[in-house]
């Protein structure tokens, strides 16, 4: 699919420079026309330019570079007319005609990304809960928000490396293999029956606090675990495992894919990291710790504690490099809340400082997100106080959004296996929607209620319109292959005006994901989506696509350009369900 607006600025940007060739780094601004009878695009490029010559001496009327902009534009296949407006602005008309023949190509060669300029690696850290701890809240943010951003480049063509950063190593656990140890004796022989990995993380913490003896045996469990003791790590490998299991049904439920790469990986590259920083000069000691100050940061990194430990400040370098040098990311998005925003600042800093990468060159960001609120705008808790866990809320989603479906009697209409389908697409379509559609640094509000309306901006509201939307061919007895064969000899005319407002929505989706590829923000996904099925309504309430007979109900008429529109609105909204992780059913 072709990038209007950044052809438009290709198109712009040579006539800004034929116009005034003197002007060093003009700026350029294309953005879609809020008002439909100003035109489809607006270049508003005159008037920062008017600014930027008048700081230079030369006071030139912004409307005089409007309009040796207008001159200046190349010949171009997409272009109608222009229009000076206003004080110098430069409204741009498309041509219909060109718009149609993008949709056949749509519709001929399905949903494509715009070529890449080049294949680049993209890591993305995200999910990353803590071994023996039950996933929270808060990891759904990062699972939901992180998983998307990987759909996105992967759809785009960029080659994605997803990698889950648990937290699998550290001084807890040799407080949970002394009281595996005392627990099940023979675990290394007969593999323990450990339920309840939270209960029993919870009863080895109580002792650690109240036994000073479990204490020390606690301790003398890590040295014996770093030194790669065979039982140690059979012992760990087991706790580990028991987690495993339990984040994956979460995985199951929100179909993630994720490699699981925890802090254990980098142990043996933290010294080696300590070791550079030192032969740079750059470490100081600091009341026995040794420390990093990076240029610009007030907070120091601790890459060595007084105990001679590492901490995460020294895992999360050794990862960096790690991801940089050995897996030779072009891009490293760190998906966390936004209360890391500063550790990773000063992390990314003394990256730089050290010299491992440019970030003119390399991307490195920290995707942060706010928190996720109760109804009653506090911390997202249990009624007793306790942290939500994440599996409780999957499942009492798949409650509610069966009390949904029942109250809209579709038990009554669809068969057993299509309802589960049904209950499945909703609830977690609707708790991943409630997510995205939220500007990611604010905090949110979880509502069940809310998120389950089917009016509004909600995947309630937009799984209930896609299926409508694929059901009209269908109710026409139009198949997959009649609409092929008309894709191929029907040109898709725009001419009402509903028409044209879908052809050009529809025609703005690569634009969008550009959008989301420079900020990371994918609220702007959802709110194109409900741009579109809103748009697709008014087109099909003013444009009828099927005529039938009043007294038999039969179709009598079709209009098949028009199901072709139907056609291309159900295919980019099923990729931008698939951006955002969600699975529509083709009955609901």
């Amino acid at each position: 699919m072709m990038n209007i607006n950044q052809r438009l600025q290709e198109i712009f940007g040579e006539a800004i420079r034929e116009a005034c060739p003197d002007l060093e780094n003009p700026p350029l601004a294309v953005t879609p026309n809020q008002q439909a009878k100003f035109g489809d695009y607006q270049c508003n490029s005159a008037m920062a330019m008017a600014q930027m010559m008048k700081s230079k001496g030369l006071k030139v009327n912004p409307r005089e570079i409007a309009e040796k902009i207008q001159q200046n534009i190349p010949d171009n296949e997409l272009i109608e007319k222009t229009e000076i407006a206003g004080p110098g602005f430069i409204n741009v008309h498309l041509k219909r005609s060109f718009v149609s023949k993008l949709l056949t190509n749509l519709l001929l060669n399905g949903v494509q990304p715009p070529p890449l300029e080049s294949k680049k690696k993209v890591v993305v850290d995200f999910s990353s809960p803590n071994i023996a701890k039950e996933m929270h809240v808060g990891h759904l943010r990062s699972t939901i928000i992180g998983d998307s951003m990987c759909r996105l480049f992967e759809f785009l063509g960029y080659d994605v490396l997803r990698l889950n950063h648990v937290g699998d190593w550290g001084t807890q656990f040799g407080m949970l293999i002394a009281h595996l140890q005392d627990k099940f004796p023979n675990y290394l022989t007969v593999s323990p029956p450990i339920g309840d990995l939270q209960a029993f993380y919870k009863e080895s913490k109580k002792r650690f606090d109240e036994e000073e003896d479990f204490k020390k045996r606690a301790y003398q469990c890590v040295v014996k675990l770093q030194s790669k003791d065979p039982a140690f790590i059979k012992g760990w490998n087991l706790i580990c495992d028991v987690s495993r299991n339990e984040f994956q049904k979460v995985y199951n439920c929100l179909d993630i894919q994720i490699i699981e790469r925890g802090e254990s990986f980098y142990q043996e590259k933290m010294t080696a990291v300590v070791k550079e920083f030192e032969a740079k000069g750059l470490v100081e000691m600091d009341e026995g710790r040794k420390i990093v100050f990076a240029q610009g940061q007030q907070i120091p990194l601790t890459v060595v504690k007084s105990d001679g430990g590492y901490t995460y400040d020294t895992s999360d370098l050794a990862a960096l490099r790690q991801r940089l040098f050995d897996e030779k990311a072009d891009i490293i998005i760190y998906v966390t809340d936004s209360g890391q925003g500063t550790h990773f600042q000063v992390v990314f800093a003394a990256a730089q400082m050290i010299g491992w990468y440019d970030p003119k060159v390399t991307r490195v960001e920290h995707a942060g997100f706010g928190v996720v609120l109760g109804e009653d705008k506090k911390k997202f808790k249990t009624r007793s106080g306790d942290t939500v866990r994440l599996m409780d809320l999957l499942d009492e989603g798949l409650k509610r959004s069966m009390d949904k479906l029942k109250e809209k009697e579709r038990d009554k209409v669809l068969s057993t296996e299509e309802l589960t389908k049904a209950q499945r697409s909703v609830a977690f379509g609707c708790i991943k929607y409630a997510d995205l559609s939220h500007n990611r640094i604010n905090d949110y509000v979880f509502s069940f209620d809310k998120m389950l309306d089917d009016r509004g901006n909600t995947a309630a509201y937009l799984l209930y319109a896609f299926t409508r939307i694929r059901s009209i061919a269908r109710l026409a007895n139009i198949d997959e292959a009649a609409l092929r064969k008309a894709a191929e000899t029907t040109e898709v005319l725009l001419q009402h005006d509903k028409e044209w407002k879908l052809g050009k929505c529809l025609m703005r989706f690569p634009e969008i994901l550009q959008k989301i590829l420079d900020d990371l923000l994918l609220h702007t996904l959802c709110d194109y989506l409900y741009e579109l099925a809103t748009t697709f309504t008014e087109f099909y309430d003013s444009c009828y696509c099927i005529e039938k007979d009043r007294q038999t109900g039969e179709v009598v008429k079709v209009n098949m350009w028009r199901m072709l529109l139907c056609d291309a609105t159900a295919a980019i909204m099923a990729k931008g369900f698939d951006i955002l992780g969600i699975n529509p059913v083709s009955r609901m």
